[in-house]
């Protein structure tokens, strides 16, 4: 396995608390005690390091849940539930390539890169762009490309084809007419809508220009383990989007 060095990207997993760092000659000050961040050089993942104040913490290599709990965000991003409805229904797969629009923090694009072969996202908020690029590179995924610009606009000009295409963002009914004229023969396009409006001008929209489309909404809801009193947990993750997925 390979040393760490200056620049890795470490999760740091305690009893209870976790801590994202790269390697570097700073200093991670917790309430578990202060981390001299250097000591991680030379070290491998599934070693140990201990606070100032003794406290032992697991060196973990993050993974894609990893990114999306402790990446700097912007706006909401689409949570791993609903990426999973995504991955599974269009079967993604590391000969694909993904055109991606909304980027926000680039969470759907760190899940897709770490699949599919090539990914093209766009985002027309530089401010978003400068967040999502160095996610991407935190994440170590040279195969992501963000792209900034108004995919309303750009995509009449795109002269790629793909084998999907996903859409998180406002006006994704607007972008559909367009999306054809670039998917691969049995392509699929999916789209992100928080709302039912939303959703019913995306399946207007596809049923002019797809005959296979489907719209699913996902809940996720834990197992609570006790002895004696295992159920069903509370917490339920409920709504939070509407998945769009259409065929050609």
């Amino acid at each position: 396995m390979a040393l760490l060095k200056d620049g890795s990207i470490v999760l740091l997993k305690g009893k209870k608390r976790e801590f994202f760092v790269e390697v570097s000659d700073g200093k991670l000050h917790t309430d578990l005690g202060i981390i001299e961040l250097k000591d991680l050089r030379e070290r491998e993942y599934g070693d140990r390091i201990n606070t100032h104040l003794g406290h032992d913490l697991l060196i973990r290599k993050p993974r894609t849940p990893d990114f999306f709990r402790n990446c700097k965000r912007v706006g909401a991003p689409i949570v791993p539930k609903d990426i999973g409805i995504i991955i599974a229904y269009t079967g993604i797969c590391k000969e694909d390539e993904v055109l991606d629009a909304g980027t926000g923090s680039g969470v759907l694009a760190i899940y897709l890169g770490s699949i599919a072969s090539k990914v093209i996202t766009y985002e027309k908020n530089a401010e978003f762009v400068k967040t999502a690029k160095k996610n991407i590179d935190n994440a170590g995924l040279k195969n992501v490309e963000v792209r900034h610009g108004d995919i309303l606009s750009e995509i009449p000009k795109i002269k790629e084809n793909f084998d999907i295409i996903t859409l998180d963002m406002r006006d994704a009914s607007q972008v559909i007419p367009y999306a054809k004229s670039i998917l691969k023969p049995s392509g699929f396009l999916v789209t992100y809508s928080p709302f039912f409006e939303q959703s019913k001008d995306v399946r207007d929209a596809m049923g002019k220009e797809f005959s296979d489309v489907k719209t699913l909404e996902c809940m996720e809801r834990e197992i609570s383990f006790a002895r004696g009193l295992t159920r069903p947990s509370t917490r339920v993750v409920g709504h939070t989007g509407f998945i769009t997925i259409a065929r050609l």
